[in-house]
């Protein structure tokens, strides 16, 4: 797309329909949103970027009710949504419109396979792929507050209209390696629903500090944390403004019986204590009663031999290996936490999915079950049945 497009910037409902039907019903489309949340709970949608190799529009939600005509676009899955870490985009669209978007193709997850280290982002790959340095002025900017100037608007629809150009330059990239299709299960995971909603239930995973509490204690923290879960939501206010994490774990921890222990917990406001101080305390006896839900089991390593050490040095060998023939960042392979879990019997690591599996994963169990090794050949590593 030519950095001289034609941006629409698009405030009334009449326009919006009109740019949804010359769009009509593309094969995809570059997408991407400008929000802000540090004073919601909720991420507030402020502007919607979107653009085709021949349309690029700026849409303002803030001044348009209804954006059922585009809404109705993102969410229509003869439509790929292009996005670069598109995951804060995907949230907001989800709680906007009820569900995810599909099908998705991310820009820094696909950059994975053609040598990008991971998270790289978006000016990073503009500039390496299209040789174009983008001006990143506006990237705190408060995009709520209106008339946006000329220059925010262009900043904004660069984000699209050069990820027109970054797409269809990695799409060719991957088809010409024949690696297109090995990315179904990463965009797959991107737009599960539950990465875009926690249950209150669940809200205590979230708690900074929360994995050192146990017991009693425990059990109290994680029903804190579902009370600030729901009034947050009810309220739209960040959990913080509602109850910080250190004040919800020293209230775990000191398990206050009355409302005057727990006015003297420091960092806990009067507001709080005077309209939510009863509450708390109730919930407090009650929870203290209950047995606290287990940690999830998050696979930890446990300390491995001299022998399961340098069997792991070996495969990390094996890795960069990999990464050297295909041309790709070995980090983004394996880690060596991966082929420690990998070694002690954990077959769910990353590295045995998809095409991380097809490069190097096959190869790793392979190579543990004995039926390859690393042997030295003309000053190189080489695996040999």
């Amino acid at each position: 797309m030519s950095q001289n497009a034609d941006i629409r910037y698009i405030d009334t409902a009449e326009a919006l329909q009109q740019f949804c039907d010359d769009l009509g019903t593309p094969g995809w489309i570059a997408l991407d949103t400008e929000f802000l949340r540090e004073k919601t709970y909720y991420p507030k949608l402020c502007l919607l970027q979107i653009a085709t190799t021949q349309h690029v529009a700026c849409i303002d939600p803030i001044a348009i009710s209804d954006l059922g005509p585009v809404l109705e676009l993102i969410l229509d899955e003869q439509v790929i949504k292009v996005m670069h870490s598109g995951r804060q985009d995907l949230e907001i669209l989800y709680h906007l419109a009820g569900k995810v978007p599909s099908p998705v193709f991310d820009t820094q997850i696909a950059a994975l396979l053609l040598g990008y280290p991971e998270q790289v982002g978006y000016a990073n790959l503009v500039r390496d792929e299209l040789g174009i340095s983008l001006d990143k002025l506006h990237t705190r900017a408060d995009w709520s507050l209106r008339p946006l100037s000329p220059e925010q608007v262009r900043y904004a629809a660069d984000d699209v209209i050069y990820l027109v150009d970054v797409y269809r330059q990695l799409t060719g990239k991957l088809d010409q390696l024949e690696r297109s299709d090995w990315l179904g299960e990463d965009f797959q995971r991107l737009i599960n629903p539950a990465l875009y909603d926690i249950a209150p239930e669940d809200a205590w995973l979230k708690v900074k500090g929360g994995n050192r509490v146990r017991g009693e204690s425990l059990a109290v923290m994680q029903a804190l944390a579902g009370w600030r879960e729901r009034v947050a939501r009810e309220k739209d206010r960040p959990r913080g403004w509602i109850l910080r994490d250190d004040a919800l774990v020293d209230i775990a921890r000191h398990r206050p019986q009355s409302v005057e222990d727990l006015g003297r917990i420091r960092g806990l406001s009067e507001g709080l204590v005077r309209h939510s101080g009863n509450r708390l305390v109730e919930l407090v006896k009650a929870a203290a009663a209950n047995t606290p839900l287990p940690f999830p089991d998050k696979g930890r390593t446990a300390k491995l031999s001299a022998d399961q050490g340098a069997l792991v040095d070996v495969m990390m060998a094996i890795v960069r290996l990999s990464g050297e023939r295909n041309n790709l960042n070995p980090t983004v392979l394996a880690t060596r936490k991966q082929l420690e879990k990998l070694v002690l019997g954990d077959t769910g690591v990353a590295v045995l999915q998809g095409w991380r599996n097809i490069l190097v994963g096959k190869q790793l169990l392979t190579f543990i079950q004995g039926e390859m090794t690393l042997s030295a050949r003309d000053g190189r590593l080489v695996l040999v049945e």
